[in-house]
């Protein structure tokens, strides 16, 4: 009877000693949020390619009068 009483008391302690360590022994890390911020965007307001078409066009348009 005796043993049975040791096995029970250090059983119950084994448990009680699991769930008190259950959260884990290391200090809650806070992450601080990603803010993602698009960059505004570089150069004029009209593409390069609408200059180069409009040029292009002009050269035709001028090609064709002479």
């Amino acid at each position: 009877m005796r043993l049975t009483t040791t096995l029970a008391a250090a059983a119950a302690i084994a448990v009680t000693g699991a769930a008190a360590n259950a959260g884990g022994l290391a200090p809650v890390a806070i992450e601080t949020p990603v803010v993602v911020v698009d960059p505004a965007p570089v150069g004029g307001s009209v593409p390069a390619g609408y200059i180069v078409l409009g040029v292009l066009a002009a050269l035709v348009a001028a090609s064709g009068s002479f």
